[in-house]
């Protein structure tokens, strides 16, 4: 799979969204539950967010310009804080929704055929969401991530919903609806700040992951028995791209040809065992004392 074939999931995320909207929506006006409104209310954020999301894997697969030489692999951020903006005014709306209903009260109709259309969407919902995390997982793409995550707990919520609507039809205490429609509401507002949270420490330049910088310490390592050493490693990841820098000291003795090949072996070690990796590297003579004087972010 290339790289633009990830924005075919983007599509594939908004289809999901119109489907559940419609499908909720149309339970909503069959049953007049507050809490299948709810669960249509998030559906929307759902579709303003794959569009969101489409349009930033868009701009994430440019290649780099004059403008941005690193690439545009960051736009993948905006997705998911947008998104999780976005949840937080679906929960004010769902919020103020519930509390008008317990002002309010309204009988349920029509639940059995409501809570079988509700079923449908959350089982369409729960594929394109496993898609879409097994997808970001292994492609490194936080928004397709940020999308799976969402739409995993549209699925919990329906689940609640449909389980706090089921109450009611059996108990006919109404106010339970416009309750599990303020859980909901709690609910969603969690995993936008997760969300919100997760791709703020992208836009800080987070080191890479644990699993990753044993790798590099690993090839790094195996360069250093052949009595080279190594120092100033710095690594961040840019959604789905990573970069990484490191300082390389070999004997003072060594042709410019023979450290430049040796740093090209490297590079491309450490290349071929994690994807879509920058590798820059810094050479210097092991037995200068300045060699050790210079691994700060502002070098002296």
């Amino acid at each position: 799979m290339n790289d633009e074939s990830l924005t075919r999931f983007g599509w594939l995320s908004i289809l999901t969204a119109v489907i559940s909207i419609s499908l909720k929506a149309f339970a909503y006006f069959l049953t007049g539950s507050v809490g299948l409104l709810s669960d249509a209310l998030e559906s929307v954020v759902n579709l303003v967010a794959a569009i969101m999301a489409l349009s930033m894997l868009t701009l994430a697969e440019k290649p780099p310009d004059k403008d941005h030489a690193y690439g545009h692999s960051k736009a993948e951020y905006f997705s998911s804080v947008t998104e999780g903006i976005l949840i937080f005014v679906a929960a004010i709306s769902i919020g103020f929704t519930a509390i008008d209903r317990i002002l309010h009260p309204r009988i349920i109709e029509q639940v059995l055929i409501g809570l079988t259309i509700s079923a449908i969407a959350s089982v369409i919902n729960f594929t394109v969401a496993v898609i879409l995390l097994k997808t970001g997982k292994k492609y490194r793409s936080i928004t397709l991530e940020a999308d799976g995550h969402h739409l995993m707990t549209d699925v919990w919520t329906s689940a609640g919903v449909i389980i706090g609507v089921a109450l009611v039809a059996f108990t006919n205490v109404q106010i339970l609806d416009p309750i599990i429609a303020i859980l909901v509401a709690v609910n969603i507002v969690y995993t936008g700040i997760k969300i919100i949270k997760e791709s703020t420490l992208g836009l800080m330049d987070t080191s890479l992951l644990s699993k990753d910088l044993k790798i590099i310490e690993s090839v790094l390592k195996n360069y250093c028995k052949k009595g080279i050493s190594y120092h100033g490693l710095r690594t961040r990841q840019s959604a789905n791209r990573r970069f990484m820098s490191v300082h390389i000291l070999v004997p003072g003795n060594w042709s410019v040809q023979k450290g430049h090949d040796l740093l090209d072996e490297i590079e491309t070690k450490i290349c071929n065992a994690i994807p879509k990796i920058t590798v820059i590297t810094h050479l210097e003579p092991i037995e200068d004392p300045k060699s050790l004087t210079d691994i700060s972010i502002d070098r002296s």
